[in-house]
């Protein structure tokens, strides 16, 4: 059939072409990742998260995992889709606004289309329903995150990406939310996850608990932890509700050090600042194969017991990485550094090494019996990981603490613990990259010249002279 010649007026054709893709202003796909220096997939643009509501069914037997996440996101953009981060699991609805919308998964990329665009500005609700056996993730340092199996039960951790293997979201430091997570396991387990516990039902064999996070919380910091608990609930001094669980079999070895929480939160608030969040406590697991402790926000957890350094450590984490979170991965030391620096500071006023003392002996290199450790230190600078193995390493922890001690040094013990209070309340519950840091403190000395610790300690390689 020969095409026909008949011409369509400019005006109609226009009109259209508007119908038929919608009309009004249309929008776009939101970018698959926020380009993250080290991880660059995670998390996701176009939208911000502002609440994520998570129902979980674990069965340890099957190792079956069964999800619902309700998350509400403002639109920063005119989308005409958009991502998010999930790893492993089968996705088996997706709505926006209660109505059904396409999708498809690429690796760990969800892409959502929505029944019609969502505008810049409007606050929608996205609902996935999912399920199977959630993955263990190995990150790039050959650690492990992810969903982690424990003899009783499960470990959920999420840094830096492992929060992805266990419900969909954007998975980056830069998108904070509040959470409601409730889980539920066979009777005769827990659940703990963060927060606030908001209830605890139990019947035909299950029992569900309910969790509520008000704070902003970077999905990395989100965490759940199934197993047989002792629990011990108390309340602080100051009224702060403390909620502990304890793996019986690491009861005994952590009941002296886990005495002292209290003493190490008020501490640690007359050092830093008011505590940052409604809740506090920590989970003291029987998992050996986890190799390390992490900062999850309000209740650090810990693969067995802890020790006094470590548990001052992952405390002052709500501080800086849980409360102040940095805006990428490269600001990793603002977390570690800070952490690291609160054991110290912890040690010179509790009969141990000076601040000085543990300084010098990094700088000499026999703070540690190995030789190679010491010259790990210097491996590269703080600020400036050399990849994504690298992000947990030595540099981060120590050097990060090691510049922050070289501040002190020029600025003095008063001017200094007014910058570190200061620096936790101006960034309280938001995000702060390592320039916010530098201006922060030329701001509160402006007296004091800080351009060899930035240029030499912060940002320089190798090992810095010593005037």
């Amino acid at each position: 059939m020969p095409r026909s010649s008949a011409r369509v007026p400019f005006a109609l054709a226009a009109a259209l072409f508007l119908t038929a893709c919608g009309g009004g202003v249309q929008g776009t796909p939101g970018a698959p990742g926020v380009r993250d220096p080290y991880f660059p997939r995670a998390g996701n643009g176009g939208y911000d998260v502002t609440h994520y509501g998570l129902a979980l069914s674990y069965d340890p037997g099957s190792r079956e995992l069964t999800g619902r996440a309700e998350i509400t996101a403002r639109a920063t953009q005119d989308l005409s889709a958009f991502n998010l981060d999930l790893k492993g699991l089968d996705v088996g609805s997706v709505s926006v606004e209660g109505r059904g919308a396409r999708w498809n998964r690429t690796g760990q990329e969800l892409t959502v289309r929505p029944p019609g665009d969502l505008d810049r500005g409007e606050t929608f609700h996205v609902r996935v329903g999912y399920s199977g056996t959630p993955e263990t993730i190995t990150d790039p340092d050959g650690s492990e995150e992810g969903w982690l199996r424990t003899a009783d039960g499960a470990l959920a951790l999420g840094e830096p990406t492992g929060s992805a293997a266990w419900f969909p979201g954007s998975h980056h430091p830069g998108d904070k939310a509040s959470y409601d997570i409730a889980v539920t396991v066979p009777a005769g387990l827990r659940a703990v996850s963060n927060g606030e516990l908001r209830s605890e039902t139990s019947g035909r064999g299950r029992s569900t608990f309910r969790w509520h996070t008000a704070e902003p919380m970077a999905s990395y910091l989100a965490m759940v932890a199934i197993g047989r608990y002792d629990i011990r609930r108390s309340t602080t001094k100051s009224g702060l509700p403390l909620y502990v669980a304890v793996d019986p079999a690491e009861a005994k070895a952590s009941a002296k050090v886990l005495a002292r929480l209290p003493e190490i939160l008020a501490w640690e608030e007359d050092a830093f600042g008011p505590y940052p969040f409604s809740a506090a406590g920590a989970v003291v697991d029987d998992a050996d194969g986890v190799g390390y402790a992490l900062e999850t926000q309000t209740r650090p957890v810990f693969p067995g017991a802890p020790d006094t350094a470590t548990l001052v450590h992952e405390l002052a984490h709500q501080w800086f990485g849980d409360s102040v979170t940095p805006e990428s991965w490269q600001d990793m030391w603002l977390n570690e550094g800070f952490a690291t620096y609160a054991e110290w500071l912890w040690e010179e006023e509790h009969g141990g090494d000076t601040a000085d003392e543990t300084f010098d002996a990094l700088y000499r290199g026999d703070y540690y019996d190995d030789p190679a450790s010491g010259e790990a230190v210097w491996a590269f600078p703080p600020a400036r990981p050399s990849g994504a193995a690298h992000i947990s390493d030595s540099p981060v922890y120590e050097r990060g603490a090691m510049v922050l001690h070289k501040v002190r040094e020029t600025v003095g013990d008063t001017a200094f613990r007014r910058i570190v209070r200061g620096w936790a309340a101006a960034h309280r519950h938001g995000n702060a990259g390592t320039a916010d840091f530098t201006a922060y403190v030329e701001k509160k000395a402006p007296d004091r010249d800080f351009d060899v610790i930035w240029r030499d300690w912060l940002y320089g390689d190798g090992r810095p002279s010593r005037p």
